[in-house]
C-alpha cells in the first residue's frame, strides 16, 4: 500500500466525490473569480461546510495571488497546505498512561464496536488494557461489550442490567489501580432521547473518575459516524457542552463519501480527531493521520 495505509484507502468514496469535482477544475489555465466559486461549491458538495469552505477558498485565492501560482498542481499542493492547516487548527491530542478514556456518543454510532478495537489496538502494543461496561440501560450491552472484550484478550468490569454506571466506574477503577492498568475505557449509554438524564449520568461518572483517580489522565472520546457527515457536529456540540469533549473516535469512514466533513469539525470545534475506524475487521481502527487524511481526499 505504500507510504499510506488503511485511513488513505478508507478515503475511496470522499476521494472519487471530491476528485470529480476537482479534476476539470484545476485543469484550467487561469485561477480566477470563476474557478474560486466553482471550488467553492465542489468543497460544499463533499460535506466540508460552507464558513469553512468559504475561508479555505479565500485562504487559497490570497496564496496564489502572492506565490504567482500558475500550474495546476502547485495549486493543488496549496489547497493540500490549506485543508491541513485547517485539520490541525484542532491540536493533535497525545494520550499519556495511566490513561482512563470515557467512550461518548448516541446509540448506532458504533461505540461498542470501537471500544473492541480499541482495546486490541492498544494490547496488541504491549499495553494492558480493561474496559468497564458502564452502560447499564441498554439490554445486552454489557454482554456485547464482553464478546469484544474476549476478542481483545482484556480485561472487563460489568454489573448487572440497570445497576448504577458509577458504581460499575468505581469498581473498574479500583480494578485498574491496584493491576496498574494503563488504559481504562469506560462504556457509556448514548440515549440522547432522555438527554438530561444521561448529561447527569455522564458528569456523575466523571466526577468519580477524578475524585477516585486524580493521578490518571482522564480523556473524554466521542464516536461518530462519518456517513452522518455534517450531521455529527451537532453530536460533537450538545456533549462537548454537558461534559467537555478531548476528541473524536470516527467510524464507517470506510462506507461514506462524506469524510470532508472533518476538515471544517477540527476547524470550527478545535477538537481533534484521535482515532480512525476503517473497516469491520477487529484490527480496522489506527491513529488518526492529518497528511495520510488530506492526501486520501485529494
Amino acid at each position: 500500500m505504500g507510504f499510506f495505509g488503511k485511513i488513505f484507502s478508507a478515503l475511496k468514496k470522499t476521494k472519487e466525490k471530491i476528485s470529480s469535482g476537482l479534476s476539470s477544475l484545476f485543469n484550467r489555465s487561469k485561477f480566477d473569480d470563476e474557478f474560486f466559486d466553482e471550488l467553492e461549491e465542489v468543497l460544499i458538495s463533499s460535506d466540508i461546510s460552507v464558513r469553512t469552505s468559504m475561508d479555505i477558498v479565500d485562504m487559497l485565492r490570497d496564496r496564489v495571488k502572492k506565490e504567482k501560482i500558475t500550474d495546476a498542481e502547485a495549486a493543488q499542493q496549496a489547497l493540500r497546505d490549506i485543508l491541513t492547516e485547517t485539520i490541525e487548527e484542532a491540536e493533535p491530542l497525545d494520550v499519556e498512561t495511566p490513561a482512563v478514556i470515557m467512550v461518548i456518543g448516541v446509540n448506532g454510532v458504533g461505540k461498542t464496536t470501537s471500544i473492541g478495537k480499541l482495546a486490541h489496538f492498544l494490547s496488541a502494543k504491549g499495553k494492558s488494557v480493561t474496559i468497564a461496561a458502564a452502560d447499564t440501560f441498554r439490554a445486552a450491552a454489557s454482554d456485547q461489550l464482553s464478546v469484544w472484550a474476549d476478542r481483545a484478550n482484556v480485561k472487563i468490569v460489568k454489573s448487572s442490567e440497570g445497576s448504577d454506571p458509577s458504581s460499575v466506574v468505581f469498581d473498574a477503577i479500583t480494578s485498574a489501580k491496584a493491576k496498574k492498568t494503563d488504559y481504562l475505557i469506560i462504556d457509556t449509554a448514548g440515549r440522547l432521547h432522555v438527554k438530561a438524564n444521561l448529561m447527569e449520568e455522564l458528569k456523575k461518572m466523571s466526577r468519580v473518575v477524578e475524585r477516585d483517580y486524580p493521578e490518571a489522565n482522564f480523556y473524554k472520546f466521542i464516536v461518530l459516524d462519518a456517513t452522518t457527515g455534517q450531521n455529527s457536529v451537532n453530536q460533537v456540540e450538545v456533549f462537548n457542552e454537558a461534559v467537555g469533549i478531548d476528541g473524536i473516535i470516527l467510524t464507517k469512514l470506510d462506507g461514506t463519501a462524506k469524510g470532508g466533513f472533518v476538515i471544517s469539525m477540527c476547524g470550527e470545534l478545535g477538537i481533534p480527531v484521535v482515532y480512525v475506524g476503517t473497516g469491520e475487521k477487529l484490527d480496522d481502527i489506527d491513529v488518526f493521520d492529518v497528511e495520510e487524511f488530506v492526501h486520501g481526499i485529494l
